[in-house]
């Protein structure tokens, strides 16, 4: 008898998480890294946020909350809600959660179970699987095409239903790709949800992260079409207030739901972090001025980055709608070669950029995008030319 459970084996480790720490390692050891691994903003929290969390402390709100949130933060993202997404909602509707990746799991836990079957569609952020798996239940793949913007082909969605199908996960604006779905593949979504009875998980934690057009919540437009979807809508505190490392995220949708989210965070962890809570409320409804500051610095680097990106021979890169990264097909130099050693997938290219280059990426692979490599471009420009152009001086060298 093994001492782990069966379930340590079915989950893969987070490999972002994993080239994010190879590029602390190399920075700690001195050595000039750009590292264009990192899944959140290079900005400091707003002041007036850090602020309230300090007032917070003195003031003494350092206490376990009630399990979903202090009444304060979900009032608040009520009328965020209504202010920014035209969205009615009451607190019962609202849980406050330890970042909105363990609103993403324990809806997943709320929902799935043995024999259940989970619609994800292709590239996907990595956890998506691995949450449904964690539920015991079966994530099934769809592909998209970038051709296509990453937009489902709802024939290709079609023919992977089954009368098993509990549920399907969105995610726009997207991680890994960055695109941001038109009204329409969303609304083709929601409708094939509805006549199937299938939950919808709607991933919008890049929200505000949006360069081109306006986002509009999957809710909304559920609302809109009065298509009556059931819909379970996840955002985030972290990427719009670069608050990654204070863990606050939210989920909104069916009373029911989320009290059964919120029976299970209060055995597991009880209730989120006090002290981000309170920051978040300023955060919600206070100065949104550096909000749109980083979007606009996003805004400029993307296009620096994608620029730079199409000009590396047999390279196509798409420009994404929103979040901060661009995703580049390098399929073109897949079987080629480096110093006798074959560059079989886009593993051995990221390492390939690592090892010669010191320029961290994301391998596409392990987002279900063989050949695709993600690049942030939550860093400097002057980061994004100079990794860049080492990235060019090696892929020259491939034979």
């Amino acid at each position: 008898m093994t001492i782990l459970a069966d379930r340590v084996e079915r989950v893969k480790p987070s490999f972002t998480l994993e080239m994010t720490s190879r590029a602390a390692e190399l920075i700690s050891r001195g050595i000039d890294v750009i590292n264009f691994s990192a899944g959140q903003p290079d900005f400091n929290t707003p002041k007036n946020i850090r602020d309230a969390a300090v007032k917070a402390m003195d003031l003494g709100k350092t206490k376990y909350t009630a399990g979903a949130g202090t009444i304060e933060l979900r009032k608040a993202v009520c009328d965020k809600l209504l202010r920014e997404n035209s969205l009615k909602a009451n607190p019962n509707e609202i849980l406050i959660s330890n970042g909105e990746k363990q609103s993403l799991y324990l809806t997943c836990q709320a929902l799935f179970q043995a024999g259940d079957e989970v619609l994800i569609f292709k590239p996907y952020w990595v956890s998506f699987p691995e949450f449904v798996t964690l539920s015991d239940a079966s994530p099934i793949i769809v592909k998209t095409h970038s051709k296509n913007n990453f937009e489902p082909n709802i024939e290709d969605l079609k023919s992977k239903i089954s009368s098993r199908v509990k549920g399907i996960i969105i995610n726009s604006p997207s991680n890994p790709t960055g695109s941001v779905w038109s009204d329409e593949a969303t609304l083709n979504i929601l409708t094939l949800a509805k006549e199937n009875n299938w939950v919808v998980i709607s991933d919008e934690c890049y929200e505000r992260l949006v360069f081109d057009g306006e986002f509009t919540s999957a809710q909304k437009l559920n609302i809109d079409k009065n298509i009556k979807a059931n819909i379970i809508t996840c955002m985030s505190m972290s990427k719009t207030y670069s608050m990654t490392g204070w863990r606050i995220g939210y989920a909104f949708g069916e009373e029911k739901i989320i009290k059964a989210m919120s029976k299970i965070q209060g055995q597991a962890t009880s209730c989120a972090n006090s002290i981000s809570q309170s920051a978040s409320v300023e955060a919600l409804t206070g100065d949104q001025s550096a909000v749109e500051q980083m979007k606009n610095k996003f805004k400029e680097r993307r296009n620096l980055m994608v620029s730079l990106l199409n000009e590396i021979p047999g390279t196509q890169c798409d420009l994404p709608g929103g979040a901060f990264y661009a995703f580049p097909d390098f399929s073109h130099y897949l079987g080629k070669s480096f110093n006798n050693i074959k560059i079989k997938d886009s593993f051995d290219l990221s390492d390939l950029f690592l090892n010669e280059g010191k320029v961290v990426t994301v391998p596409g692979d392990g987002f279900g995008a063989p050949g695709h490599i993600r690049f942030s471009y939550a860093v400097s420009s002057d980061m994004i030319r100079d990794g860049i152009k080492r990235i060019k001086k090696i892929l020259v060298k491939l034979n």
